[in-house]
């Protein structure tokens, strides 16, 4: 049995890597078993793999399946009369979405994880909220994408929502001028996709030559940089944009999929993300699939303890990145920190801005 409470209890970044392991390899193998034995899918790619889940396997020996699986099946490890919602990830014209379905128990234990890893950088007080989005992306609340379980998801967090983009994504620059009046002695909670902070809130302001004052601000962006890195613009560039018309300096990226909803790795204040003790990350040889080495460039491999109501708990990404150390951050942070080099060549484009960037091209 799965004990959700002993989960919850750890603190995101608590744990040094031999509390850690032996924490997620212990529970990892109980989900493996439970997925095991409640998904028919599941079970006949494992025994198909030949591999036994004995509930003693290696954190790094426990199998993977294939981000795009989910794009090709309906991978679910309950009954369908228990699945509240159906989340869909990313995907320009033409491409198919990863399907991603969620029980009351999932969904609980994801939106209280991401408050525990949240709240680690902005405190446990709900703060006013700008979201550089539209409210029409989150009409349907029983099925709808990445970019609107995002916005829910980190709403949690807000007070007096406001969304700044109208329906044409134009900049509501009088809503946008209020909120920053109404709130200016106040700690702010920004979130947005990175490249629509870009192009809707941050290029609006340099064309308006606008400027505004959020310097008690803190902003949590995130889904995708390929159309930012196809305009030369680097994470310093974008940083240095807020700060130049916005006076934002608390600037937090974060890496995560609709495939593993609310196991986020958050950026800390050297830029590295960080893996916090509810999910793990391995980088693997593309030749072979070996384990790489830290610093050593490979696909990256995404362990979490969250996905109980279908079997993402070990999926490989179409990412590329390098494990840069463990325990040893100079943020204080315990557990595994890395990069993102980008997508591997040929995967389809994912992301929630670079699909949207896709889309306005």
């Amino acid at each position: 049995m799965i004990n959700i409470e002993e989960i919850l209890k750890v603190e995101p970044f608590s744990l040094n890597k031999y509390e850690k392991r032996d924490f997620l390899t212990r529970i990892i193998n109980e989900i493996s078993l439970h997925h095991y034995h409640k998904s028919i899918s599941y079970k006949n790619m494992i025994d198909g793999l030949n591999v036994k889940l004995d509930g003693n396997v290696l954190l790094e020996n426990i199998p993977f399946l294939p981000v795009r699986l989910f794009k090709l099946h309906d991978l679910y490890s309950v009954d369908k009369t228990e699945i509240i919602k159906t989340l869909t990830s990313s995907g320009t014209t033409g491409q198919a979405v990863s399907k991603i379905f969620l029980d009351r128990q999932t969904a609980s234990i994801q939106t209280k994880v991401l408050t525990k890893i949240v709240s680690s950088i902005l405190g446990s007080k709900r703060l006013p909220m700008l979201i550089v989005d539209s409210d029409a992306i989150i009409k349907n609340r029983a099925m709808f994408s990445a970019r609107g379980a995002g916005i829910l998801g980190f709403s949690i967090f807000g007070t007096q929502l406001t969304y700044i983009l109208d329906s044409e994504m134009n900049l509501l620059v009088d809503k946008l001028q209020e909120f920053v009046e109404k709130n200016k002695d106040q700690q702010i909670f920004i979130f947005g996709f990175t490249f629509m902070i870009w192009q809707h809130l941050i290029n609006e302001c340099k064309r308006l030559n606008l400027k505004f004052d959020l310097s008690k601000a803190s902003i949590v962006h995130g889904g995708g940089w390929k159309k930012l890195i196809s305009e030369n613009i680097t994470t310093i560039e974008f940083k240095n944009h807020l700060k130049e018309y916005l006076n934002i300096s608390n600037v937090y990226d974060y890496y995560g999929m609709v495939e593993q909803t609310g196991s986020i790795y958050i950026e800390c204040e050297h830029n590295h993300f960080h893996s916090p003790v509810y999910s793990d990350i391995i980088v693997r040889r593309p030749v072979d699939f070996s384990k790489a080495d830290f610093n050593e460039s490979g696909i990256i491999q995404l362990i979490s303890l969250l996905p109980l109501s279908y079997p993402g708990h070990s999926i490989l990404t179409e990412d590329e990145g390098i494990i840069l150390g463990e325990d040893d951050c100079k943020c204080g942070r315990l557990g595994k920190y890395f990069k993102i080099l980008g997508r591997l060549k040929n995967a389809e484009i994912r992301g929630c801005s670079d699909t949207y960037a896709e889309s306005i091209i």
